[in-house]
C-alpha cells in the first residue's frame, strides 16, 4: 500500500458516508475496509433512539465483510464529517485488532489525513490467554 491507495480507500469511506444514518447526532461516518484480495467493504454508523444499540461504521464494515467470508484485511480508512477529526473509538480499535494490530489504518482529520497502524492507536490490545 502507499499513499495513493490510502487516499483511494479513504475517498471509499467518504462515498460510503453518505449512507449513514444518523438522525440523532448527524454525525454520519463511513468506512472502507481494504481485505487481502482486493475487494473494498464499506461499512456506516447507524444509531437508534436507544444509542448504546447504535454501531460504528467500522465495525458494519467488519462484520459484513465478515459474513461474507473474509477475515485477511490490508487496511481501513473512516472519513467523518468534513474539517473534524475522526479516528476508531476504543471499541472498533479493540474489534480491528482481531484482525491485525498491523492493519494499516487512514482517518480524516481536520488538516488531512493520519495514516497508522491499529496497534498505534491501541498498543494495550486485549488478548484472550
Amino acid at each position: 500500500m502507499n499513499s495513493a491507495d490510502d487516499a483511494r480507500l479513504l475517498a471509499a469511506a467518504r462515498a460510503a458516508r453518505a449512507n449513514a444514518y444518523a438522525p440523532y447526532s448527524k454525525f454520519s461516518v463511513g468506512a472502507a475496509l481494504l481485505c487481502e484480495d482486493g475487494t473494498v467493504v464499506t461499512g456506516v454508523n447507524v444509531e437508534n433512539a436507544s444509542y448504546g444499540m447504535t454501531m460504528c461504521a467500522e465495525r458494519t464494515a467488519v462484520f459484513t465483510a465478515v459474513a461474507s467470508g473474509k477475515t485477511r484485511f490490508a487496511a481501513i480508512a473512516v472519513a467523518g464529517p468534513p474539517g473534524v477529526t475522526t479516528p476508531p473509538c476504543g471499541a472498533c480499535r479493540q474489534v480491528l485488532a482481531e484482525f491485525g494490530r498491523d492493519l494499516r489504518l487512514s482517518y480524516a482529520t481536520a488538516d488531512g489525513t493520519v495514516t497508522t497502524t491499529v496497534g498505534d492507536l491501541l498498543p494495550a490490545t486485549f488478548v484472550l490467554p
